[in-house]
């Protein structure tokens, strides 16, 4: 698939902000919500990161607070970051409703009505579950949902539905056309110079919708109806989730309860005016493209508003820490009589750049190649880098 600028950016912003969410979490998490740099040294490879564990977390000052303590160093949260918490535990108490509503979708959309905890608890985060649903939801709603084990196994606990809402049953498409007075159909975001997709996407949408919502074991496997009515559920999946996005390989492991077919990849792949993929990262991922104007999302649940402020806070102190380092620099220019480097107005990229660098150097210690760092500084300032 083309890569789209706008939507990659998006997903480049948010894999930082996903990293240090996780850490934050594991802090949370510890005794006194403190913990030390070696055990966060040791989650590294979880969080699909390299490097000092001191040096990615020293260049987020803003949000988490690094300190030694007899001989060792540790971590906790800034009070700014604190505040943070609080307020994002606040509003997911007050959507409680919203979570319950979407649990119930999750669950009518499957065959059986039932899925498995397991595999619930790995998107909980993608739909903006509290880490304890089953705890602080589950037992407060028995007339809609039980927890069973059929096996007796403890890895085969499900969530079962226990009433069927019909309110429930209308996915994003279909709430749209009503509110346009029309039939429900999908919508096509293209250049219009992109002929035979375009082509391909009327073909497909000149058939009748299929609701995710109705049953599906009617359908003939591969037929065009099945591909409808699997398109119509994964575009309902990402309407559901925070960021209007998901992993491929996590929607793979509902290749049972949802009934999607082998080659899931393949089917996102033939319909590009509703879905964009992306390898970035080396994590194949699917977003609803009518979600993004640009790089922002059109709509933005609360959960995602108080999240951004978590991403501008990481921002703000990313900018602090490679402002610092590069007056450092400055610093270790003047001793040596090297000429000063006239700086300039920084774009966010720029502080990604820089802040890159100076991992690097703090990873190596502080030695970097000589031609690397003049031609890192001649694409950040231009001819007068020296």
């Amino acid at each position: 698939m083309k890569k789209d600028p706008d939507l990659e950016s998006a997903l480049s912003r948010n894999h930082r902000w996903m990293v240090n969410n996780q850490i934050k979490n594991i802090i949370l998490r510890c005794p006194d919500q403190v913990t030390s740099i070696n055990h966060i040294q040791k989650k590294f490879k979880s969080l699909d990161l390299q490097g000092k564990a001191a040096n990615w977390l020293k260049k987020y000052p803003c949000c988490f607070e690094v300190y030694r303590e007899n001989y060792e160093y540790f971590c906790r949260l800034t009070k700014r970051m604190m505040f943070l918490v609080e307020e994002e535990e606040s509003i997911k108490d007050s959507q409680e409703l919203v979570f319950v509503e979407r649990l119930a979708k999750l669950l009518m959309m499957s065959r059986n009505q039932r899925l498995n905890v397991s595999k619930v608890n790995e998107l909980k985060r993608n739909f903006g579950f509290p880490d304890d649903y089953l705890l602080r939801i589950v037992p407060k709603h028995t007339d809609m949902f039980r927890v069973v084990n059929y096996t007796g196994k403890r890895s085969s606990m499900d969530i079962e539905l226990i009433s069927w809402n019909p309110d429930c049953a209308v996915s994003a498409v279909e709430k749209l056309a009503k509110k346009k007075g029309s039939e429900p159909s999908f919508s096509c975001l293209l250049p219009a110079t992109w002929v035979k997709s375009w082509e391909r996407f009327l073909e497909f949408n000149s058939t009748p919708y299929i609701s995710p919502y109705a049953d599906s074991s009617v359908l003939s496997e591969g037929s065009v109806e099945m591909d409808k009515r699997n398109v119509a559920l994964v575009h309902e999946l990402l309407s559901m989730t925070l960021w209007k996005k998901l992993s491929i390989s996590k929607l793979g492991h509902f290749k049972r309860e949802f009934g999607f077919p082998e080659k899931l990849n393949v089917l996102l792949l033939k319909h590009p005016g509703i879905f964009y993929v992306s390898n970035k990262y080396k994590i194949y991922t699917v977003l609803l493209r009518e979600a993004y104007n640009g790089s922002e999302l059109i709509e933005k649940d609360p959960l995602v508003v108080v999240k951004n402020k978590f991403g501008e806070l990481m921002q703000e102190g990313l900018h602090e820490y490679n402002r610092r380092h590069y007056l450092m620099n400055l610093e270790k220019k003047k001793k040596k009589g090297v000429a000063k480097v006239r700086p300039i107005g920084r774009s966010r990229d720029d502080d990604e750049k820089i802040s890159q660098l100076n991992n690097q150097e703090g990873n190596f210690g502080g030695i970097l190649d000589a031609e690397e760092r003049k031609r890192f500084y001649k694409v950040l300032f231009g001819d007068d880098a020296k």
